[in-house]
């Protein structure tokens, strides 16, 4: 089944949007029923594209569940990860909001359940609703933040492993609140693919691959499957902060 909007769904009958619970969950009543009559919910099946790099904004996307991943690519078509969005955060946001065309493309990682919510309808809804704007206002907080983030891994690194350890770092850091450990080590789950870490941090699947099999062997880190448990915390930190110490 195809949306109004052109994109591939598996359902488009969900008998409530997704959004009573998520980002804007502490919004009035009567703004959330405001938000849920402007909004369609539909299942997006894995590779489905929400939109594309360069095309007009239409809207936004709200994940109930489900990732998608946003990336941009060069002329020679080479693909960089810009993040990996989750559930409960707003996808096409800034782009909604200035009127300028995506500056990546939102592709579904997984079969996602979201709501999207047309630009027009929206900015509507921001000018009736100042609590609503001010949630925009602190999401595009966290997204400026995550920017600079990204920024990290390709600019004030020098090598694959400092990228490498520091985003194996950021991960084990975004597990703290709920972490899982095995015998002493933080366990967290890697949800990319070698391609996709790649991506992430400006390099190739070959030199991830081979990066990660040296901090094995390293024992700073063990990999089970999915999952990868951080053995020598101090010693990722060694390599991530390399070239400050070079300094």
């Amino acid at each position: 089944m195809r949306t109004r909007y052109g994109l591939q769904a598996v359902e488009n009958c969900l008998t409530r949007p997704l959004l009573q619970d998520k980002v804007f969950s502490n919004l009035s009543g009567r703004a959330v029923e405001e938000l849920l009559e402007i909004s369609s919910a539909a299942t997006y099946e894995k590779g489905a594209v929400l939109f594309a790099e360069g095309e007009e904004s239409r809207g936004v996307f709200v994940l109930g569940n489900g990732r998608v991943k946003l990336s941009a690519s060069s002329a020679s078509g080479k693909s960089l990860i810009l993040r990996i969005s989750e559930p409960g955060e707003v996808v096409g946001l800034p782009s909604a909001i200035s009127g300028k065309p995506y500056a990546a493309t939102a592709e579904v990682l997984e079969a996602t359940q979201a709501s999207f919510i047309p630009r027009d309808a929206f900015l509507d809804f921001l000018r009736r609703h100042g609590e609503a704007a001010l949630k925009v206002a602190e999401i595009l907080s966290d997204i400026y933040h995550a920017t600079y983030q990204e920024v990290r891994y390709l600019g004030l690194t020098s090598s694959a492993a400092e990228k490498l350890a520091r985003f194996i770092l950021d991960l084990a850091e975004a597990h703290e609140r709920t972490p899982e450990r095995e015998h002493g080590a933080q366990r967290v789950t890697l949800t990319l693919t070698h391609e996709e870490i790649a991506e992430r941090i400006g390099a190739s699947r070959e030199t991830v691959t081979r990066v990660l099999a040296g901090f094995r062997r390293k024992k700073l880190v063990e990999t089970h499957g999915s999952s990868l448990s951080v053995t020598n915390r101090g010693g990722l930190e060694k390599v991530a902060h390399a070239r400050a110490g070079r300094g």
